[in-house]
This record gives C-alpha cells, sequence and structure tokens, in this order.
C-alpha cells in the first residue's frame, strides 16, 4: 500500500496533466466580466453552488468524527468491564480504529501534508478563475499559505471509513458494506466535482488512510491472538 502511494505521487507529479484534464470536467468557463488578462480564464465549478450538495458534504464531513466519538465511548465501556468479562479483540479494534484516524486524517494530512505542502486549490488557481499559480502533486513551490490541497482531508476521513468495513461484525457487514463503501468513493468525489481538490489530492489523502490503517493492524497483530476479529 504504501509503495502503491509513492508510485502514484509519482505519476501525478509527472505528468501533472491528469488532474487538469479530471477537473476541466466539472469546471464551466464563462465570459470574463472585466477585461481578462493574457492567460486568464473565467468560469465556475457549477457543484459548488449546489445547497444540497453542501449540506451532504457538511454530513460527510462530520460523519468520521462523530462515528470516532462513538468507538471512544464504546472503548471505554470496554475498560470499565476490565477482568474476566473484558474482551481484547474489541478494544483491539476501537484502538487501531481511533489511533489510525488520528495519526492519518489527523496529524498526517492535516497537520503536516496541508500546512506544509502550500499547494493552491484548483478555484484558487489561475486555470479555473483564480489567482494563483498552478503546481503538480507533492511540490512545495506552491503560495496556498494554509488548510491548502495536497492532500485532501475529506478524502482521508473517507478512506477511514472504508476501513472500518473489517471490523464491523456479520450480519451487520453485509448491510453496512455497500453504504459505507458508496459514501467513503462520493465525498472524494465531490471534492473534485466542487474544484476544492485535484484528482491527485482525493486518491493520494484516500489511500494515506488506509495505509496508516493497514499499518497499525500489523503493528498491533499478535501472533497468539486471535486471527479473525469478532465483535461478541
Amino acid at each position: 500500500m504504501l509503495c502503491l502511494w509513492w508510485l502514484l505521487l509519482l505519476l501525478f507529479s509527472t505528468f501533472p496533466q491528469i488532474d487538469l484534464y479530471a477537473s476541466t470536467h466539472f469546471f464551466v468557463r464563462e465570459a470574463c466580466k472585466t477585461a481578462a488578462t493574457l492567460g486568464e480564464n473565467c468560469g465556475y465549478f457549477p457543484y459548488r453552488r449546489e445547497t444540497y450538495l453542501g449540506l451532504l458534504r457538511i454530513v460527510f464531513f462530520r460523519l468520521p468524527y462523530v462515528i470516532a466519538i462513538v468507538m471512544l465511548w464504546k472503548l471505554a465501556h470496554c475498560y470499565w468491564q476490565f477482568g474476566s468479562t473484558f474482551n481484547v479483540v474489541r478494544a483491539r479494534a476501537f484502538k487501531v480504529a481511533l489511533g489510525s484516524l488520528i495519526i492519518g486524517p489527523g496529524l498526517l494530512v492535516n497537520l503536516v501534508l496541508k500546512e506544509h505542502w502550500g499547494r493552491p486549490r484548483p478555484w484558487q488557481t489561475v486555470d479555473f478563475g483564480g489567482q494563483l499559480d498552478f503546481v503538480q502533486a507533492g511540490s512545495v513551490a506552491g503560495k496556498c499559505v494554509s488548510n491548502c490541497s495536497f492532500v485532501s482531508g475529506e478524502a482521508a476521513g473517507a478512506g477511514w471509513l472504508f476501513c472500518l468495513i473489517v471490523f464491523v461484525p456479520q450480519p451487520a457487514r453485509s448491510a453496512l458494506a455497500l453504504p459505507l463503501a458508496a459514501i467513503s468513493f462520493l465525498a472524494p468525489a465531490m471534492r473534485l466535482a466542487f474544484g476544492a481538490h485535484y484528482l491527485s489530492d482525493v486518491t493520494l489523502g484516500w489511500l494515506s488512510s488506509v495505509v496508516v490503517f493497514a499499518g497499525l493492524l500489523a503493528l498491533t497483530d499478535s501472533p497468539q491472538g486471535e486471527k479473525k476479529l469478532k465483535f461478541e
């Protein structure tokens, strides 16, 4: 997974036109209201103006953290029953899930990458009606000051949601797997359609959570523990 992340970063960095091509499909060009300078593009991202999509985006944005609060309460409940009834597998699942959310979307994405890589969002660039120059994925040459485009924090949260499927017990897994997967892929797609992120931002953001989740799961796996995670 980690190798795939770096390979995808290399691909998007080497061929930045992939990002521009993908975002162009959601951008509507229009005549500039004032005299345009050479190379200036006027227009907008229509999906960004849809009220119902904006409300849906808020739900998707907050959902991982609502689930995390419930998990934290469940984890505390596990330790309240510490003793003969203590469920080690259940507690481990909650700790891996919460730890991967903190390390991935929390620290790695929002505090490190988005705050220090400086990549402008599509709607901020001259290619899509903004004022800043486009920079390829992974570049630190961008002029964005804070809360920048590389990588998408909401896509990272959506990737974390997708990982939770492995912890959902049957028969609930069969019922929840498809809705969780749908939300996990729709949330990043909306960020792309809104002009808030490039294709590379949402792809690498989503995959970063899978990498962190899989890494924590491997690090906490005990050879003496049960090989199949279960909930009572």
